[in-house]
């Protein structure tokens, strides 16, 4: 008796304002929040991303720092904090887009 009732609640319509199946997709990806070292490039930056993690043996917190290059369209400059999400391969070097400029670095 459930399952009829699942199988007729799945075969209804879904409601207007649910987010298409492609937006939902796009929602998944990856994005980082990083500040941007670098932007002597067109149209790229350098985004330094700071993590914590714990050491294994020591059991103390250490800083680490990944370096990514991002396509940027916004204009972001040195400093400034900024979203960056993945995307396809743009380059040899480059998987990353710059979304959003979350603050602007003080000048």
């Amino acid at each position: 008796m459930a399952e009829e009732e699942k199988q007729i609640d799945d075969n209804q319509a879904a409601p207007e304002n649910t987010p298409a199946p492609e937006a939902i997709r796009r929602s998944r990806r990856v994005q980082k929040i990083g500040i941007v070292a670098s932007d002597k490039m067109q149209k790229t930056v350098v985004v330094r991303v700071d993590r914590v993690v714990k050491h294994r043996k020591y059991r103390r917190y250490v800083k680490r720092t990944s370096k990514f290059m991002a396509h940027d369209e916004v204009g972001s400059t040195v400093g400034d904090k900024v979203r960056i999400v993945e995307t396809r391969p743009l380059s040899a070097r480059k998987r990353w887009r710059v979304v959003e400029i979350l603050q602007k670095a003080a000048k």
